[in-house]
């Protein structure tokens, strides 16, 4: 049987609309990035670590081999959008920015990355 092997590890980055500081409380940021983390490895995308601050995200993580990166990045962003304007009124009017980032890291430099 034939098999189809990959591994991209991708550093995803995007914003909050107009980079506005939707993140500034610490714990929802905390909590963000964890869903995020979440909602990566439930697109088949093993993750290393997801961080950022008040008004962007950063992840690095392994590319699913049967996601396109734009659906993997719309998925994540738009249940992520949903979920957190459920914690509090003062969300509701959170955005992510439409577009991101992906650009690949070598294998060899991951350990230079995560530091």
């Amino acid at each position: 049987m034939a098999q189809s092997l990959s591994r991209l590890w991708t550093h995803l980055i995007f914003s909050t609309k107009n980079r506005f500081p939707f993140l500034s409380d610490k714990t929802i940021r905390i909590d963000m990035h964890g869903y995020l983390a979440k909602m990566l490895r439930e697109q088949d995308c093993e993750t290393l670590i997801v961080n950022g601050v008040e008004d962007h995200v950063h992840a690095l993580f392994a590319l699913s081999r049967i996601r396109a990166i734009a659906d993997v990045v719309k998925e994540i962003k738009r249940t992520s959008s949903g979920w957190v304007k459920e914690l509090s009124p003062k969300l509701s009017k959170f955005h992510w920015q439409g577009g991101y980032g992906a650009f690949s890291v070598s294998q060899s430099n991951l350990d230079e990355v995560i530091r």
